[in-house]
């Protein structure tokens, strides 16, 4: 099947074979750091371990007490997971804005590169660009969530709304991301490596939205179950991120070295 996303990537095949073939495959795509899509796996799967981490730590008091040095070190950490995150979701953005256009019979390679391009009639670059424009809120939002002394209205307001914006453009970066590989609104296919990661990030959105929406700060203050039920989904949201990020590696192992794609490469076996 040809597939939208296929052809942004550069994948010029699919295993969706043995789970045999499908653990050598993964065996082997552990190290591709000259292939974009390694890096795009590698910086977000840094990211969701570092938020797994934080969210953990942050359920954990007692064990975060243990090990860090002070009290807003997890909030360290959460801001610290921000950054791969923006510099993977900028390289997937500049890898859709630098994406062999479509032509009639095949493809052409494009002429100069874009930085972020502007085509948001294309769903992988809309999708791409709402991802990376989330994950430049999160860096404010868990920037700000350092800050101390802050009243319940200042943290909804610097903390809470780019949280909740961030959270929103991820899901709808997400969904796009499964329809542009599904090329329809729903479809089942858990025997498919590239389903599996669009179906994990589409779930991890979920959970950070629903997180967004717990984090939520009332003029009485928030209450321990809301807060520990923001941080919990807030770390089922990072899991399944790093799932779908170290899914990556071996979806980046079947991809072509460069960004040009051949009409051949457009039938997935």
């Amino acid at each position: 099947m040809w597939s939208l996303r296929h052809h942004r990537k550069g994948l010029y095949q699919i295993m969706d074979g043995q789970l045999a073939e499908r653990g050598e495959l993964i065996r082997h795509s552990l190290w591709h750091p000259r292939k974009l899509n390694w890096w795009i796996g590698t910086l977000f799967a840094c990211g969701s371990l570092l938020f797994v981490v934080g969210g953990i730590l942050s359920l954990a008091p007692v064990l975060a007490a243990s090990f860090l040095p002070g009290s807003n070190t997890v909030n360290a950490i959460f801001f610290a997971g921000s950054i791969p995150f923006t510099s993977a979701a900028f390289l997937q953005l500049y890898q859709s804005a630098n994406a062999p256009e479509l032509v009639p019979g095949g493809s052409v390679q494009r002429g100069r590169k874009l930085w972020f391009g502007w085509q948001p009639g294309n769903i992988g670059w809309l999708s791409s660009a709402l991802q990376f424009l989330g994950t430049l809120l999160f860096n404010v939002n868990t920037f700000d969530a350092m800050l101390t002394n802050l009243d319940w209205l200042q943290q909804d307001l610097v903390v809470w709304v780019p949280d909740m914006a961030g959270s929103a453009l991820f899901l709808a970066s997400a969904y796009l991301a499964f329809i542009e590989y599904n090329q329809t609104y729903w479809a089942w296919q858990p025997h498919k490596l590239s389903w599996q990661i669009t179906f994990l990030n589409l779930l991890g959105s979920v959970a950070f939205i629903i997180a967004a929406v717990l984090a939520f700060v009332p003029s009485t203050g928030p209450t321990a179950t809301a807060v520990t039920l923001s941080i919990l989904f807030t770390v089922l949201g990072a899991a399944a991120f790093l799932a779908a990020s170290l899914l990556l590696w071996p979806e980046a192992a079947q991809a072509s070295e460069n960004l040009a794609i051949t009409t051949e490469s457009m039938t997935e076996p």
